[in-house]
């Protein structure tokens, strides 16, 4: 089965939030529908701008997207983590999400 118009995305946003003793990172995994990888990362990151302005957060610009063989729902979040760090941004995506280790393929 190939991806078409009715295909179903989760896509991974990281989002950071201040605290009193540090940084709060955030993994939101939302669900969408859509023809594509790129078109359900675009309605996820702007969800995500959305959700970081309700919550006070920041969107950080990552997004990761995979592609759902079987129907679920629409819109639902999927996963969430949020783990505090005293990293600034650029430093906590190198270390947790982009070590040049990852398997990732579109």
């Amino acid at each position: 089965m190939e991806p078409d118009e009715s295909s179903w995305y989760t896509v991974r946003c990281v989002l950071r939030s201040e605290a009193d003793d540090g940084h709060l990172y955030e993994e939101r995994i939302t669900l969408w529908q859509g023809e594509s990888l790129d078109e359900a990362i675009a309605s996820a990151e702007a969800e995500g701008a959305e959700y970081a302005e309700d919550t006070g957060a920041e969107y950080l610009g990552l997004a990761q997207a995979y592609w759902l063989p079987d129907p679920p729902g629409n819109g639902v979040g999927v996963f969430s983590l949020i783990r505090q760090s005293d990293l600034p941004a650029d430093d906590y995506l190198d270390a947790f999400f982009d070590t040049g280790q990852e398997r990732q393929a579109q």
